[in-house]
């Protein structure tokens, strides 16, 4: 299999080039590809004005970049993201993503954090199998999660979230795009466009993949309001994406209350994937440090509010009394005040 390589340069500073995998030119052979590389090249980067194009290139799929797969059941892969922040060293590829294959076709769970690691993934997806790719399915709204989506819709993929979703992204897109190169560098997400799903659902639904389904079941509002879980029918594998962190701590972006209601409720998964950390045998294991965490957040916020304290107080008091859970957890300090402050926003009016 061959496949169409661009070299794009951003128009702002053609200093800053990288390569780019164009999916929908995937091609048996080198003489294929180059039938069509010109003429696609030409429509992508007209759909992209931030870029323009240095050359391109036919190259077999051996050639591009790939991640790292781990079959986690039969059947399940998962790429292990970065227990950390956003930054340059990890370009923002920080987010646990999953592949599923059936008989007939091949599903992803959060295609990346930008378009580099959704080709990444594809080509990735393309080595294990050549069925067709899809659905796609979006846990939540984050960038870090979805921004790689663009790469599986130009290769005819559905993209499937949660209905509240797209709404979320509209109001957030023009500043992600503008923050997130800044944290990870403009080149690693040259080319990056945060696109809304092709379809939405209000409520659990099926897919059949031919021989095994997932089940998807959008949950209240808790890590953000847009959060569905993904569970694999043979094997019992449950995706949580950020309803479960471990390793990095939660961010609370919904509703703290609606989070401790659904971690308190009945899931299961063996193994459970979760959006950020190690994967775990089971829901317990994995959602057991989070519910301490998150249970004695709202303690320590609801005990500033019982002294009375301003908001500029309570966050250092919740970021004190909330200090002897750090170990285990990154970015915890600067990620803990601001969790006191949405929590804060969310406690004061019970």
């Amino acid at each position: 299999m061959h496949v169409l390589i661009l070299t794009a340069c951003l128009a702002a500073d053609p200093s800053l080039c990288a390569d780019r995998l164009l999916p929908m030119v995937e091609s048996p052979d080198a003489a294929a590809c180059e039938a069509r590389a010109a003429q696609a090249a030409a429509a992508w980067l007209a759909a992209h004005p931030d870029l323009s194009g240095r050359d391109w290139r036919c190259a077999p799929l051996s050639e591009a970049p790939a991640l790292d797969l781990t079959e986690v059941a039969a059947g399940v892969h998962v790429h292990r993201g970065a227990d950390a922040q956003l930054s340059p060293e990890n370009r923002g590829w920080i987010a646990n993503l999953g592949v599923v294959l059936g008989q007939d076709r091949v599903a992803v769970i959060d295609p990346g954090g930008s378009r580099e690691q959704g080709e990444a993934l594809y080509t990735a997806i393309r080595r294990l199998t050549d069925l067709p790719i899809g659905p796609v399915v979006l846990t939540h709204m984050h960038p870090d999660h979805l921004a790689g989506a663009e790469v599986f819709a130009e290769a005819g993929a559905e993209i499937i979230a949660d209905a509240r979703l797209p709404e979320a992204l509209e109001l957030r897109r023009d500043t992600w795009a503008e923050s997130i190169p800044a944290q990870i560098g403009a080149a690693a997400w040259a080319g990056t466009v945060l696109i809304g799903p092709t379809r939405t659902i209000e409520g659990p639904e099926t897919l059949d993949l031919g021989g095994r389904s997932l089940d998807l079941t959008p949950a209240p509002a808790a890590h953000t309001d847009t959060d569905l879980t993904v569970r694999d029918s043979v094997t019992g594998a449950l995706f949580t994406g950020d309803l479960v962190f471990r390793g990095l701590t939660p961010v609370v972006d919904g509703s703290l209350k609606g989070w401790l209601d659904w971690l308190a409720g009945a899931h299961d998964g063996d193994p459970v994937i979760p959006g950020h950390g190690p994967v775990a045998g089971s829901f317990k294991e994995a959602g057991a440090a989070q519910g301490s965490y998150l249970a004695a957040l709202r303690d320590a916020v609801r005990q500033a509010l019982d002294a009375g304290l301003g908001l500029s107080e309570a966050v250092p008091a919740v970021g004190q009394a909330m200090a002897p859970l750090a170990p285990g957890w990154a970015d915890f300090e600067a990620t803990t005040a601001r969790n006191a402050a949405a929590a804060y926003a969310e406690l004061e009016w019970e």
